[in-house]
């Protein structure tokens, strides 16, 4: 399965929710476009599905990585202009597509009133490893699914609306990281620095990768080749699908 060709993206986006697997996941992929947004006026929101306490690289222990990587993922956000941050709770490392995590989300989504949601690839890269992680396609294949049809429908997770008094949402449109066939790129040249800082927050994943800088700008670099944008110039990639 591949990608459609991108959308064009919607010019009076207003609000956005970020929904991802695990703290840093949206830095790593998504952060200089979120900083892009934010200067822009975009009210973005996240929404992480875990607490990443499967994660580090240290001694740290296990009963404090979760509180760690939540303080990480706060300030990481702060750093590109977001400041509403909620964590799920889901097990990392054990993200499947439930319908309990279809309904975590879908409140979320009927909660904040996105007109833009981002999210992980449900389809796995082969020619990389890391944005293949199962927790990814898991959360990228349920979020779509709490966009279509989960969110717009009322008669989906009643208690929803019955309980809590969340009404349907329609979201316009979903912006994917890490597709096999990504092709639309934004660039975050202006916003670099703003994402290295927001990857510098997460100390328990990063603060043993001196090179992370230089990786990124290779990285990021090779982006803007693949996408036609001049030499010397940063981008990320993502496939962009309407869904109204």
């Amino acid at each position: 399965m591949t990608f459609p060709p991108s959308a064009k993206p919607l010019d009076d986006v207003v609000r956005a929710l970020v929904v991802t697997a695990h703290p840093d996941d949206v830095d790593f992929g998504a952060a200089g476009t979120v900083a892009g947004w934010t200067e822009a006026g975009i009210e973005v929101a996240y929404c992480i599905v875990t607490r990443g306490d499967a994660g580090g690289f240290d001694d740290t222990p296990r009963e404090q990585m979760p509180a760690l990587r939540e303080a990480e993922q706060r300030a990481a956000a702060a750093a590109v202009g977001v400041s509403e941050v909620t964590f799920l709770d889901h097990p990392d490392g054990a993200v499947y597509v439930t319908h309990a995590l279809r309904r975590d989300i879908t409140r979320e989504i009927r909660r904040f009133r996105p007109d833009r949601v981002l999210t992980q690839s449900p389809e796995r890269t082969w020619s990389r490893l890391g944005p293949s992680h199962p927790d990814h396609l898991a959360v990228g294949e349920a979020t779509y699914c709490a966009v279509f049809p989960d969110a717009r429908n009322a008669f989906a997770h009643p208690e929803l609306l019955a309980d809590e008094g969340l009404k349907p949402w329609t979201v316009r449109e979903v912006w994917f990281i890490d597709t096999p066939d990504a092709d639309y790129a934004v660039d975050i040249t202006g916003t670099f620095d703003r994402k290295l800082a927001a990857l510098h927050a997460h100390r328990s994943q990063t603060g043993h990768l001196p090179e992370l800088p230089d990786h990124l700008r290779r990285n990021f670099g090779d982006n803007v080749r693949a996408a036609g944008l001049p030499d010397g110039r940063l981008a990320e990639l993502f496939s962009i699908v309407r869904t109204s």
